[in-house]
């Protein structure tokens, strides 16, 4: 493994636990356009991918657009049409955010160490990346009350999920057509949202999940 895939992988590895301590929505969709290009070069940088064709080429170069400004832009906009800031009530505190994150990447390495798979050289590493990312994806989801915040969490789950397949994939061409098609129905998924979102924001000025457990028949 080069130090340019341990690098991005770091960097990956930091933009999830800045997820889960921020607190400001707008800083979190440019910490997942971040995630998304790091993780859509991750395949490019394993030596065992070796020369890639034009049409790997201009797959990743399209994913880079798609994960890292075409669904964050869809969700930069999402936030300033419902006028949030920040989120202000989270099921769980920032910093026992930050603390379970640590947590979760002490037992992707246990679980990675444990699990009997025959992968390539470096791609433990990944393997690891990917669960932590996943699992905080998930964390996320379930920690914080904003619907805003809830699909960054799926975002980082998604992105989790192609670092999975990214390590324990041998043969890359199966995995970006797996990917495209998750990407289209992601980015189906966000748009929706987005429009959710403005209609909620519009009808009760706030999108604040907890405030649906007060609906009574």
């Amino acid at each position: 493994m080069t130090n340019s895939t341990v690098a991005i992988l770091v960097i990956i590895l930091l933009s999830v636990l800045l997820s889960l301590g921020s607190t400001r929505l707008i800083a979190l969709v440019k910490i997942m356009a971040l995630q998304g290009i790091m993780v859509s070069l991750t395949p490019l940088f394993l030596k065992d991918h070796g020369t890639l064709s034009s049409g790997a080429i201009i797959f990743f170069q399209i994913m880079i657009m798609i994960k890292g400004l075409l669904i964050p832009g869809l969700l930069y906009m999402a936030v300033k049409r419902v006028a949030i800031k920040r989120e202000i009530e989270p099921f769980i505190g920032y910093h026992a955010s930050i603390l379970s994150g640590l947590a979760i990447l002490i037992f992707a390495v246990f679980i990675t160490n444990q699990l009997s798979i025959s992968l390539p050289p470096g791609h433990d590493i990944v393997l690891i990346t990917a669960i932590t990312t996943m699992a905080s994806g998930f964390f996320l989801m379930m920690a914080r009350s904003k619907a805003i915040t809830q699909v960054i969490g799926y975002l980082m789950l998604e992105n989790g999920i192609y670092l999975v397949g990214t390590a324990l994939t041998k043969h890359s061409h199966t995995l970006y057509v797996v990917e495209f098609g998750v990407l289209l129905d992601l980015l189906v998924g966000v748009m929706i949202m987005g429009i959710i979102l403005h209609n909620i924001n519009s009808a009760f000025d706030d999108v604040d999940t907890t405030l649906l457990g007060r609906l009574k028949d």
